[in-house]
């Protein structure tokens, strides 16, 4: 029978022990515990069930894989401990199974959902970003008498996008002229639109525990915001307030992952990945906290978490080719789409780490 589980043990847990207060409250939530019975099967290699596993009590024999499913007592493999450093992790997490699961005392299980525990990490680590714009190279003028389109079109993130779904675009944004200090975005709403400045200024803000906003950002013609929340399905991680009078060009959440989320994501399996890395000499990013990074990082991958992408993302060199990774594919997508952003060669591994294949 499931039982809450101990706030405490789940803290312990990575990456559940990144989470912000918040999220990690939601994730206790929706996690239960589970009693095993020595000898029961905890899952079996081939099984694709989603969850992340962690043993809090007793001990589990994690078996080498095998060709058949069905075989639960092939010899080899290793056992993990309750309370261990290797404990602290999911058991053998790659989806399907790539290994079997049994309780080799009565144990104690935790479960989590996988989705939401990468949609709650990827939250977390995109509302730590500072907000930065999409803008033109800086040879372009800044005043607001440039042409905000022109603008768009010299910036380097939309030069991956096709010619169509630029037009697309234009067709299908609309018009939204605003007053000074009309909020455009307030913090923690759902993201609804990305938006354009065709003329105008606003500043970007986020609110502190002392009451008073810190302004993160000034944007002004041609400069684009918003795309953050819509990247992952996150709340808005600050609030913009116009400046001065002007006019913003907004494109609805549908039509911005139709005609440019997707088209500056390119996805690689995990075989198609290895040869870009072993023929042209690509590098892995992983995206992941550090701690996920030393327990099932690809050998020879960087680590740079999401969170402080941003921020070294300008030490990556723009002539080489990146293929960035996760467990599932959330983070590192999120991730491709903020280095495309700057002109970056950045690819997904597709399915993330748990469903990888090849070496």
């Amino acid at each position: 029978m499931a039982e809450p589980v101990d706030k405490k043990k789940l803290k312990g847990l990575i990456p559940a022990n990144a989470l912000k207060a918040e999220n990690f409250e939601e994730l206790a939530g929706k996690t239960f515990v589970e009693t095993v019975a020595s000898g029961k099967t905890i899952f079996k290699e081939g099984d694709h069930d989603k969850k992340a596993v962690y043993v809090i009590e007793g001990q589990v024999e994690v078996l080498s894989g095998s060709s058949n499913n069905n075989d639960v007592t092939s010899p080899g493999g290793y056992v993990v401990e309750a309370g261990s450093d290797k404990a602290k992790h999911a058991l053998a997490n790659r989806q399907p199974r790539k290994q079997s699961a049994l309780a080799k005392t009565d144990c104690k299980i935790i479960k989590i959902d996988s989705d939401l525990l990468d949609i709650l990490l990827t939250w977390d680590q995109l509302s730590g970003i500072e907000v930065v714009e999409i803008t033109a190279d800086d040879s372009a003028e800044n005043d607001d008498e440039v042409d905000w389109m022109t603008r768009i079109l010299q910036s380097k993130a939309f030069l991956q996008v096709p010619p169509a779904n630029i037009q697309t675009m234009f067709m299908r944004m609309q018009e939204v002229p605003v007053t000074a200090g009309a909020e455009i975005i307030k913090q923690d709403d759902d993201g609804d639109y990305y938006y354009i400045i065709k003329n105008g200024k606003c500043k970007v803000t986020r609110n502190s525990k002392t009451g008073n906003p810190l302004t993160l950002a000034t944007f002004g013609v041609g400069d684009a915001f918003g795309e953050e929340a819509l990247l992952s399905d996150a709340k808005r991680n600050a609030n913009v307030i116009m400046e001065t009078k002007g006019s913003l060009m907004r494109l609805s959440k549908d039509d911005f992952n139709e005609l440019l989320k997707e088209p500056m994501l390119s996805w690689l399996t995990g075989e198609e990945a290895d040869a870009m890395v072993k023929n042209e000499s690509a590098v892995w990013i992983d995206v992941r906290m550090e701690s996920e990074h030393k327990d099932s990082g690809i050998p020879g991958s960087i680590n740079i978490p999401l969170i402080t992408l941003r921020i070294k993302s300008s030490a990556l060199d723009t002539k080489k080719k990146y293929i960035v990774y996760c467990d599932s594919g959330r983070r590192s997508s999120a991730a491709a789409f903020l280095l495309s952003e700057r002109g970056l060669q950045v690819y997904c591994l597709k399915g993330g780490l748990v469903e990888r294949t090849g070496d």
